[in-house]
């Protein structure tokens, strides 16, 4: 089992480590930002118009939006994130391996994906699994397992290796993400820390999760957003990212009613395996045609190579998409 870090420590090294410091009006609200002084907009726009990678729709890049609060990482850098929890060898990487061979392996992605865009920087990420839905109902019948703090420490140790930024990740099942995003306040508090939530495992109608794919509307990404840009501001934080995976039309409901904050960063994350082929059409169908701001894409080092031509995407081969992929997870 891994070792742990006691919080207060690494409150300190994460200090010391990272520092404190456009869709249509019909389709979102965004927040005004009219106090946003500190980053180059210019290049931020350019930006956004370079990974639109040549759309001619008018989707990509969304507009209008929120310039950033503050030092934002996206769409400056390209994360590069490993996932899984550190309880179970099923979930991903992160449970798969030592921390030694995670941070070998993921040092060798970010080196393809540099070689791929030398353009964009990469950020290294760690992706844990902080709630987890289970096939069993626990004691308040919410079918999901909040994981220990200590092992959430052990996920913020393994990415003070590398200097990776965490994304704790919440898979509700009959909770709510109302419930669960403020009981890891005191992670999301920290500058280097960032949220995602699973909409495969939300339950609204009481089903056990795995049976049928859940969901979340707009009401339920607006509240994880308005709580992200509180801490923000509380804490005078750089801009939160919030991930919100997909594969599947029903699992984001409404998604022209997202609202967008300059205190924080969404990325809808194309999180369906197999072929290359389903997975360019899941994106197109789910990802693209429904923009919110950013765009992820997940890729499984076992799942994808199941079906013929038993091929994972390369780097070079996800540029290609069109708008590029800012985030990218692997499993």
């Amino acid at each position: 089992m891994y070792r742990t870090i006691p919080y207060l420590l690494i409150s300190m090294l994460c200090m010391s480590l990272y520092g404190c410091t456009l869709k249509s009006e019909s389709a979102a609200e965004t927040d005004s930002n009219d106090d946003i002084t500190n980053i180059d907009t210019l290049s931020y726009s350019n930006k956004l118009t370079k990974i639109a990678n040549g759309d001619t729709t008018g989707r990509w890049p969304v507009s209008p939006q929120p310039f950033p609060s503050g030092d934002p990482i996206l769409p400056f850098k390209r994360i590069i994130a490993y996932y899984g929890n550190l309880y179970s060898k099923k979930m991903g990487i992160l449970g798969e391996y030592p921390p030694q061979e995670v941070w070998k392996r993921l040092h060798a992605e970010m080196k393809v994906w540099e070689k791929a865009d030398p353009s964009t920087p990469v950020q290294p990420a760690i992706h844990y699994i902080a709630v987890v839905a289970q096939g069993s109902a626990q004691k308040d019948g919410t079918y999901r397992k909040r994981m220990p703090e200590s092992q959430i420490d052990s996920a913020l140790s393994i990415a003070a290796m590398g200097k990776a930024i965490v994304f704790l990740d919440i898979q509700v099942a009959l909770s709510t993400v109302q419930e669960e995003v403020p009981l890891l306040e005191k992670f999301l508090s920290m500058p280097h820390v960032h949220l995602a939530i699973d909409p495969e495992f939300s339950m609204k109608d009481g089903s056990r999760p795995g049976t049928k794919i859940g969901s979340f509307d707009a009401g339920d990404i607006n509240y994880c957003s308005q709580y992200l840009t509180g801490l923000v501001r509380k804490h005078k934080l750089t801009p939160k990212i919030l991930i919100v995976h997909r594969f599947t039309q029903g699992m984001v409901k409404g998604y022209d009613q997202i609202k967008l904050h300059p205190e924080v960063q969404l990325v809808v994350n194309m999180d369906g395996w197999g072929a290359p082929v389903l997975k360019r059409d899941t994106y197109k169908q789910y990802i693209y045609r429904e923009p919110v701001q950013f765009t992820g894409f997940k890729l499984f080092y076992k799942n994808d190579l199941k079906r013929p031509p038993h091929h994972m995407l390369t780097p070079s081969e996800i540029l290609k998409l069109v708008p590029q992929p800012i985030y990218i997870q692997y499993q």
